[in-house]
């Protein structure tokens, strides 16, 4: 059984139709990517499956529930990172977990065992004491996963989560979110627009204007497009041409000073 299944989900707002009958199956224990550029429908998408937004037309069920008929069950089943911060830098990083553990009436003791464990994991527990405004983005963004797992959920759904962060500090969000597969068995549905990051996914769905374009591995996507471009730079580009021509059999150009040829694989 899926644990995350759409059905033509559409959602329109006025005159503009944001999502245009989207249809997937994410499995238990994937990490599926929502990939599109800004404004394609990714965020609509995964705030009708975290039933924020309801459906125009179309169904979808996050762990055996439909989002419109059973919103208290399907909460229960999730996580969210929101794309914009929803930490509330007045409190601590323990407060804040402890106040998302009281919302979601997790029982007192085990929410002390669950809030270090995930503190632990995100290396934020020698710093669960000092405010959330004193917090770089990466370790709000750290804290931010780990508060979406505090309750259990079978899925966990992040918009962006490395958005507006340096190379550096999006890698290692990347390392805490591969993790979480392993250490949780947790369901990951993310977006992103980085397609860098979608290498990390299981599967890949690319939206655009509101509909799904292509739905697969990232290897078998990367394998639609007509094959990878290899551009060389060279002191003695005549030879240079003449060995990759002798060696290769392939077809090259050349173009201000730069050698370029296309292959299957590079």
């Amino acid at each position: 059984m899926n644990i995350i299944e759409t059905q033509d989900l559409v959602k329109r707002f006025g005159d503009l139709t944001a999502v245009n009958g989207v249809s997937l199956s994410v499995a238990p224990g994937e990490v599926f990517g929502f990939l599109g550029p800004n404004g394609a429908g990714k965020t609509t998408t995964i705030n009708m499956l975290c039933t924020l937004v309801r459906p125009t037309s179309g169904k979808a069920w996050i762990n055996g529930y439909e989002v419109t008929a059973n919103q208290k069950q399907v909460r229960r089943s999730i996580g969210l990172t929101f794309q914009d911060p929803s930490l509330d830098v007045q409190l601590t990083g323990a407060e804040n977990m402890e106040f998302h553990a009281a919302i979601y009436d997790v029982p007192r003791l085990d929410s002390r065992v669950r809030i270090e464990q995930l503190l632990r994991m995100v290396e934020l527990w020698d710093r669960r004491g000092d405010l959330v405004r004193n917090y770089s983005g990466g370790m709000r963004r750290r804290l931010e996963i780990a508060r979406g797992l505090l309750h259990h959920p079978r899925v966990l759904f992040l918009d962006e989560p490395t958005l507006g962060l340096d190379p550096q500090t999006r890698e290692h969000i990347w390392s805490y979110i591969m993790n979480l597969r392993k250490e949780e068995g947790v369901t990951i549905f993310l977006t992103t627009h980085y397609m860098d990051e979608a290498e990390h996914c299981d599967r890949i769905a690319i939206i655009d204007h509101g509909r799904i374009v292509a739905l697969d591995t990232p290897s078998n996507l990367k394998a639609l497009v007509r094959g990878d471009i290899i551009e060389v730079r060279s002191t003695n580009e005549e030879e240079t041409v003449r060995q990759i021509e002798a060696r290769y059999g392939v077809a090259v150009t050349r173009e201000n000073g730069r050698i370029s040829l296309e292959t299957a694989n590079g």
